[in-house]
């Protein structure tokens, strides 16, 4: 059974186009999250039922690093990359790829 919440975030993973990533915390401010609703973010993400609908791939951290995820980072990063986005050091360019909502 899925929360309203998480259907709050799935929706708006939804709109992260390919070639683009959004963050845990862009997510949190879009639902105007108060406090520091990031992490519940990552865990709802962590237990994405509609995969590959819902790209909770990219998702990644305010850092710029990639982050979990629940198939592994590997797998994180060869998805990411075969989308176009460019990753060093398991570090992606924010001012070049982040999905702002």
């Amino acid at each position: 059974m899925v929360t309203i919440f998480e259907q709050k975030v799935y929706d708006l993973c939804r709109l992260v186009p390919k070639g683009k990533v959004t963050t845990y915390r862009e997510i949190s401010n879009a639902l105007r999250g108060r406090g520091q609703i990031y992490r519940a973010v990552g865990n709802a993400l962590n237990k994405n039922p509609f995969a590959p609908q819902v790209p909770c791939h990219r998702v990644i951290n305010s850092n710029g690093f990639v982050g979990g995820f629940v198939y592994g980072t590997k797998s994180k990063i060869a998805l990411l990359k075969k989308e176009g986005i460019e990753i060093k050091n398991k570090k992606i360019d924010l001012k070049k790829f982040l999905f702002r909502f």
